[in-house]
Order: structure tokens, then C-alpha cells, then sequence
């Protein structure tokens, strides 16, 4: 059987999934703990078929949006559509979901355990030994088909929950963390396969602290702080919003002086590092003329402009940056 054998057509095989209500909604979203609250007047679209990074630091509030996504926790105000229904629970079949706890029945073996979790989405018996064969193979984790669960490593442990969480070819992937405590190697494997999940055309939305891997693999990101959306934009508008305030620079001589750079008035700072200098622009400037003025007083090798990272757009909100367009709602841990 070929793998497009083994492939579900979920969209198909369910009357009205193809429509232009988006894969998930939250209108206005509060969630109290007390006199904490965790998520404040949270509003938000996913449209299906995209891949969203749901990012901040920890104790944000991902994970409480992501509980209430899922109706394991119940919002205080507000509303929640997913995939067209009012409930997670009535589409359960159709969405797949990796929470930040990892649990597996630590007793079963890995084969008898991923059949079990296809059966719990509705898959048919018949061509589950084969799916889970498919699976394993892709993973190059075969060999673990008959061991128990509690014989695994923790990376193996977590990329055998993956696959259960997308045994059954979800329409929707929710992601909670899914890289936390995997060696490079695990993580690129899983990477790999959140990339061939979006191909196939699930939604994905994945939440993580490490704000380097939605920028490696989204196409939108919501950014929350305390509580509170801060940013929710596409990754490109977001780059492209954002002026490069930093230009690396390789001189030719590694010994250059780096005395004349500093007297720039466009120059804010200048950093040694081991590939060369480093130089950080003042609020205003026009970074094609720093490039000239630059490359004019130094001779170099190689010299471009980085645009900021995701992570550090994060710190400029969080020191006093105001909220980016697209942004709103507000709360706290």
C-alpha cells in the first residue's frame, strides 16, 4: 500500500469542512485563577490551512488559550469556535493535539498503543496496523514498535506522542511546546514532520517560548505578553516592519580600527565578535547610507544589514515598545 493509500481525506469525507470559517476563533477571552488572570479580552482568527506560532515567554498565557482551544478549560467571557463548532469536543476527531504535559499508557507497547489512540479518532481497524507501520518507518523508529512506552527515551517518548497526535491526519494540529527537551537531531526530525503535516493541509498552531522556532517554521505569529496579544501579524509583514538597526562587518584586515565607525553619528555602537564587527545604528538612521558611510571608512569582505529577530522584537515590546498592529486584548499570567 502506498502512502497516499494510507492517507484520510478528512476534508472529503466531512460535508461543509471546506468553507471559509476559519479554523479557529476566540472573540474577547478571559480566563481568571483567582485573582490571577491568565488571559484577558483575547480575540483571534486562524485561518484553516495556515501555520500559526503562538509565542512569549513562560507563563504568558499560551497554554490556558491553548486549554480553552481545546474545551479543557471553559473560558470566564468570551467565545470559542472550533472548526465551525462551538466546542473542541464536537470536532474531537478531526483535530490533533501534543499538550505540554507529555502522557503516554507508559505500559503498553508502542505498536498496540498508536493503534489505540487511531481507534479513540475513529479509524478504521483494518488499515490501522499498516498506518502505524507507515508511521514508525518514516521516524525511523520500526524497531520500537513492540517495546513498552516506559522503555523509551524521553525524545523517542515524545516523538511516538506526535505521532499519535496525528495518527488519524487531523484537519487541525494544536502544538504545545513540542520541541521542549529534544536533542538537535529529534528536533529537526520533528520539525520535518510539522512541515509535512502543513502540506498535506492541516491547520497547525504551535505554542513555544523559543521564539527562533516559529520563526523557522510559521507563516503568522501571534506574540502574547502577560496575558495580552501584542503582535499578530504575518512573519513577512512583521520583518518588514521592523528596520534593521544592525549591520555585520568582515574587514578585510582583522585588525582594522574600529575608532573612525564610532565617530558616525549614525553609529550607536560597535561590538568585536569572532566573524568580524558587529555595528549597532542609531534610532532614525537610513541603513543603505550607514552601509555607504561604512563600507567607505572600512574595507571589508562582506557587509549586509540583519533585520531583528522575533526574539528581539519581543524585548523592544517588553522594555516599553508599544503593541504592533493586529494586536489587542489584554491580561496577565
Amino acid at each position: 500500500m502506498s502512502d497516499s493509500d494510507l492517507q484520510i481525506n478528512t476534508a472529503a469525507s466531512k460535508p461543509g469542512t471546506m468553507t471559509d470559517e476559519p479554523a479557529i476563533r476566540l472573540r474577547g477571552v478571559t480566563k481568571r485563577f483567582g485573582e490571577t488572570q491568565a488571559v484577558g479580552d483575547l480575540s483571534l482568527e486562524v485561518p484553516r490551512g495556515r501555520l500559526y506560532g503562538l509565542i512569549g515567554p513562560n507563563g504568558a498565557g499560551k497554554t490556558t488559550a491553548i486549554r480553552m482551544i481545546m474545551s479543557i478549560l471553559q473560558p470566564d467571557s468570551g467565545s470559542v469556535a472550533v472548526l465551525g463548532h462551538r466546542s473542541a469536543l464536537d470536532a474531537k476527531d478531526r483535530i490533533g493535539y501534543l499538550p505540554e504535559e507529555r502522557g503516554l499508557y507508559r505500559k503498553m507497547r508502542v505498536g498496540a498503543f498508536l493503534e489505540y489512540m487511531g481507534r479513540l479518532k475513529g479509524m478504521p481497524v483494518s488499515i490501522l496496523p499498516e498506518r502505524v507501520g507507515w508511521r514508525l518507518d518514516r521516524l525511523g523508529l520500526e524497531e520500537y514498535a513492540g517495546r513498552r512506552c516506559e522503555e523509551l527515551s524521553r525524545g523517542t517518548q515524545q516523538k511516538i506522542q506526535f505521532l499519535a497526535a496525528v495518527i488519524h491526519d487531523p484537519d487541525l494540529l494544536i502544538l504545545d511546546e513540542p520541541f521542549s527537551g529534544l536533542d538537535p537531531v529529534s528536533t529537526l526530525q520533528l520539525r520535518k514532520l510539522i512541515i509535512a503535516e502543513h502540506e498535506r493541509g492541516a491547520t497547525i498552531v504551535f505554542s513555544t517560548h523559543v521564539m527562533a522556532h516559529a520563526e523557522e517554521l510559521c507563516d503568522h505569529i501571534v506574540m502574547i505578553h502577560h496575558g495580552r496579544k501584542v503582535l499578530d501579524d504575518p512573519i513577512a509583514e512583521i520583518r518588514n516592519r521592523y528596520d534593521p538597526r544592525t549591520i555585520h562587518l568582515q574587514p578585510l584586515h582583522p585588525s582594522a580600527e574600529e575608532a573612525p565607525l564610532r565617530e558616525l553619528p549614525e553609529v550607536e555602537q560597535v561590538t568585536r565578535n569572532d566573524t568580524g564587527l558587529q555595528i549597532r545604528l542609531a534610532d532614525g538612521t537610513d541603513p543603505a547610507a550607514a552601509l555607504a558611510h561604512i563600507a567607505a571608512l572600512v574595507p571589508c569582505s562582506c557587509i549586509e544589514l540583519a533585520r531583528p529577530t522575533l526574539e528581539e522584537i519581543f524585548l523592544r515590546m517588553a522594555s516599553g515598545g508599544s503593541p504592533a498592529p493586529g494586536a489587542g486584548g489584554a491580561g496577565r499570567p
